[in-house]
């Protein structure tokens, strides 16, 4: 099992959070958060993977950073969790939320709903999709929520709102909405819905138009778009 300094290796593969997340990296919390976590990935069967706690921001550097994504923990049964907000495994049933993201996206573009749920080619474009707790047991839903992990999020948001630059955040739901008090630079956009959970997509998640918003914004302010087709393979 890695020590909490090597757990960044695949983030510090890609620049820049390392440099701005080291002050967290050093603290006592983070010691006693990862202690939490080495533990129960040695006695409990827990998702993602732990070489993929850290996915989101290995795979998008603070840098690249165009779009946020926030998810509140991972799923939670076999074969579902890579660390990515929403996403999940080429070959695993999408879950019932990203099927309703599909729906949103084929409304908006005209896109044909994919069997895909890996959701890569976003981060890989910029799109961080980072959960606010990045850690779960098998079966058991929010089962690590409340032992560290919000308030070290809760910091890389900090972080993310103090980039001078144009960056939008998509906070679907009500705990989504709750991390919009972190949120205050000028420069940045911030789009509400509710949660594209089957509970909730019908009450402002559909018809939401987010995700040409976010690309009207970018290309606004001279960035480049994101193709958000996510196709078969």
């Amino acid at each position: 099992m890695p020590n909490p300094n090597n757990i960044f290796e695949k983030e510090s593969q890609r620049p820049n959070w390392g440099d701005a997340l080291e002050k967290e990296h050093i603290s006592d919390s983070y010691r006693k958060l990862f202690g939490f976590v080495e533990s129960e990935y040695k006695t409990q069967t827990v998702y993602p993977p732990f070489s993929d706690i850290m996915r989101a921001m290995a795979l998008t550097s603070l840098a690249d950073v165009k779009c946020v994504i926030l998810g509140q923990d991972p799923y939670h049964e076999p074969n579902q969790a890579m660390g990515l907000a929403f996403s999940v495994h080429t070959g695993t049933p999408v879950p019932r939320s990203l099927q309703n993201i599909y729906k949103e996206l084929q409304t908006e573009y005209g896109y044909d709903v994919p069997c895909n749920g890996d959701l890569r080619p976003w981060a890989q474009q910029g799109v961080l999709l980072l959960n606010a707790v990045l850690t779960v047991r098998a079966h058991q839903p929010a089962s690590h929520a409340g032992k560290g992990w919000e308030a070290y999020t809760d910091n890389i948001l900090s972080v993310l709102n103090m980039q001078n630059r144009p960056i939008v955040y998509l906070l679907w739901g009500n705990f989504a909405k709750s991390k919009k008090a972190l949120l205050d630079n000028p420069k940045h956009l911030i789009l509400e819905s509710t949660h594209p959970s089957p509970f909730s997509a019908s009450y402002g998640f559909f018809g939401c138009g987010h995700f040409k918003t976010c690309n009207a914004f970018l290309e606004k302010n001279g960035i480049l778009p994101i193709d958000w087709q996510i196709k078969d393979e």
